[in-house]
C-alpha cells in the first residue's frame, strides 16, 4: 500500500479523491434500464448512459446474488473468493449449508482494505443475509467501518455494525423484507451516510424483489425504477461519482398458461441411477422463497455413490431444457469457480427453464400466484455496468478491448474516474 493506494486481490486501487459510491441494482436484467431509457421513465439513470459511461457486463456465474455481491466488493470472481452460491453442499460433513455469513469466504474485500487505509466507508444492503460477508474486516470489534441491512436495521449496533440501530433507521420504520421500499431504504441510508460526512465510499446492494414479481413496463416496476432514479439523483446532486451494476438479470420460466416451467432433475435422475444416488443442490436457495421458491437456471448435482460421472453428465446433457452439463473440473475452468464448491456436475439451463430438485419439494405456493421469474444460467449472465462520468482514456482503451465483469466496477469508479492528482 502506498499514501495514495492499496492492492487488493492482484489489482491497484487509488483511494476516493472525491465520494464514491457503487449500487449493486439487484436483478436489473438490461431490459429494464433498455426499456426504462427510450420510454423516458429514469432520466438521471439516461443521463449516466449518455454522458458518463454504460457497456453491457457479464455477471459472475452462476448468476446469483450471494457470489456476485462478494465477487463485486472482491474485484475478483469466486475461484479467489470461495463463494459460489447462496447454499452449498459441504462434502466434507455430508450437510447442505446456507451461506449467511463470512464462513466460506477466503479473500479480503475492496471495502475493508479502504477502511484500513483511513477511507470513511459504508455498506448497506437490503439483506441480512450479505451484510456478514460484506462486513468482513470493515465493521466491528475494533475496526472504523459501517455495515447494516435495511432488514435488521433497528438492531444494528456500534460494536457490530458501526451504527446503532436509530442512527441507521433515522426516524425511518424498517421494511417489509418483501418490498420495494426495503431497496429505497438502502438508498436513503446511504444518501444520509453521504451528506452527514460518514462516509466517503459506499457500496449499496438492493434486493431484487419487484424485478422476479414484475416484467419491464409493468406499472410497479416502472414506479420502483422512478423511485431509484430519483434517488441516484440525488447522490449525484450531493457530489459523489456513482457505479452501478447488477448481480443478475432475470428471466421469465413460466409457461404460456401461468406455470412454472420446471425440470425437476432429481426426479429424472432418481429414475435414471436409482434414489439416493445423486444428490441435486439449489445453490439461488435462500430465506426469500416468495422470491423464487428456490428455483433458477443453475444447480450442481454431488454422486454419493459409484456412478460413472461421465455416463451421468451425459445423460443430464441429453435432457431437453439443460443448455450445458460439466464435469467439475470444466465447471471451474470455463467459469472461474472454486473447485472445492463445486459439485460433481455443473447443470444450466436453457433459457426460460427453471431447474428443481423433485416435483413438491419446491416452496411453489409461495410464489402467490405470480409467474416464475428467476435467475442463475446463461441468460442472466449480462447486466448493466453504468458510470456517471467519462472514463480517462486508459479505461476507455480497457472498455473497448476486454471483457467486463461486474466485479469490474470499484476498479472503474475508483481509478478510471478521477477528478485530479495522478492518473493511474
Amino acid at each position: 500500500m502506498s499514501d495514495t493506494s492499496i492492492y487488493i486481490n492482484g489489482r491497484r486501487y487509488y483511494l476516493p479523491l472525491n465520494p464514491k459510491i457503487v449500487i449493486c441494482y439487484d436483478g436489473m436484467d438490461p431490459s429494464y434500464l433498455a426499456d426504462a431509457v427510450i420510454r423516458g421513465i429514469s432520466p438521471r439513470l439516461s443521463v449516466m448512459a449518455e454522458h458518463g459511461f454504460y457497456a453491457s457486463a457479464h455477471s459472475a456465474m452462476p448468476s446469483f446474488t450471494n457470489p456476485n455481491n462478494v465477487s463485486i466488493v472482491c474485484g475478483a470472481p469466486p475461484s479467489v473468493h470461495g463463494v459460489s452460491g447462496n447454499y452449498w453442499y459441504d462434502r466434507d460433513t455430508g450437510q447442505e449449508v446456507m451461506m449467511t455469513d463470512a464462513g466460506p469466504l477466503r479473500a479480503p474485500t475492496i471495502l475493508a482494505g479502504l477502511a484500513g487505509a483511513g477511507v470513511k466507508v459504508a455498506a448497506v444492503t437490503a439483506k441480512d443475509k450479505l451484510r456478514k460477508a460484506l462486513a468482513v474486516g470493515l465493521a466491528g470489534e475494533g475496526l472504523t467501518g459501517i455495515a447494516f441491512s435495511a432488514e435488521k436495521a433497528a438492531g444494528a449496533t456500534q460494536a457490530e455494525h458501526g451504527i446503532s440501530g436509530d442512527e441507521a433507521q433515522a426516524g425511518h420504520p424498517v421494511p417489509d423484507q418483501y418490498s420495494p421500499e426495503l431497496s429505497l431504504f438502502v438508498l436513503d441510508a446511504g444518501l444520509r451516510l453521504l451528506r452527514s460526512g460518514r462516509a466517503e465510499v459506499l457500496y449499496l446492494s438492493l434486493s431484487d424483489f419487484v424485478q422476479h414479481a414484475h416484467a419491464p413496463g409493468a406499472p410497479e416496476s416502472d414506479a420502483f425504477i422512478r423511485a431509484v432514479d430519483a434517488r441516484v439523483g440525488a447522490l449525484l446532486d450531493a457530489g459523489a461519482t456513482v457505479g452501478i451494476v447488477a448481480d443478475h438479470g432475470m428471466t421469465d420460466l413460466s409457461l404460456a398458461d401461468g406455470r412454472p416451467n420446471i425440470l425437476y432433475l432429481g426426479d429424472r435422475l432418481d429414475a435414471r441411477f436409482g434414489a439416493g444416488a445423486t444428490r441435486v443442490i439449489c445453490p439461488i436457495t435462500d430465506p426469500f422463497v416468495r422470491h423464487h421458491g428456490a428455483l433458477g437456471g443453475f444447480v450442481r448435482v454431488h454422486i454419493l455413490g459409484d456412478l460413472d460421472r461421465d455416463a451421468v453428465r451425459a445423460f443430464l446433457g441429453r435432457l431437453p431444457g439443460v443448455e450445458l452439463a460439466l464435469l467439475r473440473e470444466e465447471m471451474c475452468r470455463r467459469f472461474d469457480q472454486p473447485m472445492e464448491r463445486e459439485g460433481d456436475i455443473a447443470v444450466i439451463a436453457g433459457k426460460g427453464v427453471a431447474l428443481g430438485t423433485h416435483d413438491g419439494a419446491h416452496a411453489l405456493g409461495d410464489l402467490a400466484g405470480a409467474r416464475l421469474r428467476s435467475h442463475g444460467s446463461l441468460a442472466e449472465r449480462d447486466v448493466p455496468f453504468l458510470v456517471s462520468e467519462p472514463l480517462d482514456a486508459a479505461y476507455q482503451r480497457k472498455a473497448a478491448t476486454q471483457q467486463l465483469h461486474n466485479y469490474d466496477i470499484f476498479d472503474f469508479v475508483l481509478n478510471g474516474t478521477r477528478r485530479e492528482g495522478i492518473a493511474p
